[in-house]
């Protein structure tokens, strides 16, 4: 893990996003994580090159609003303990107490996007913990709630700008 004083943050993302790393900026991670003491001076000579390539880096936003509001967390709750639910927004009002077209409104209202992008942000969050942990496409797809592994393709690669077995690969390659 690479802490970073909140006062060095200013040109980094505010939110969670999945971003390209350059060979440089692989290097510069490598080297605030590696086994090696750094001093202080250095360390944070080598953050700066960081976030410096951070900074430069486009990034696809995988940010993942939470509810406050009782009726919504229901719904979340019930979709994070099993993304694959495949639920309509109607049925899971019924456990929430709540009609579709009220959680309608309140996603948007309260998360600032629909209840299907949510979901389907919800399930990516999933699908890169199950691929990190080296689940297989297919079965990562039916476990996140996909009906085929090509439209979870799709999915992956709209959201994450690469596909599953892309990113697998990259994960791979670093040694995680």
């Amino acid at each position: 893990m690479v802490e970073v004083p909140v006062e060095e943050c200013g040109g980094v993302a505010r939110r969670p996003g999945v971003f390209a790393v350059s060979p440089l900026l692989r290097a510069g991670i490598l080297a605030l994580t590696g086994g090696k003491e750094r001093s202080p001076e250095e360390a944070g000579r080598v953050r700066a090159v960081v976030l410096d390539e951070l900074g430069e880096v486009p990034g696809e936003s995988l940010h993942l609003p939470e509810p406050r509001d009782d009726r919504l967390r229901v719904v979340s709750e019930l979709l994070h303990e099993d993304p694959g639910r495949d639920g309509t927004l109607a049925e899971l009002g019924r456990a929430a107490g709540a009609s579709e077209r009220t959680l309608s409104r309140l996603f948007q209202a309260e998360l600032g996007m629909s209840f299907q992008r949510w979901r389907t942000v919800l399930r990516i969050h999933h699908a890169l913990f199950r691929l990190s942990e080296g689940e297989s496409v297919t079965d990562t797809a039916i476990a996140c709630g996909w009906s085929n592994p090509s439209a979870f393709i799709g999915a992956f690669t709209a959201l994450v700008g690469q596909t599953p077995g892309r990113y697998q690969a990259g994960l791979r390659g670093r040694g995680e």
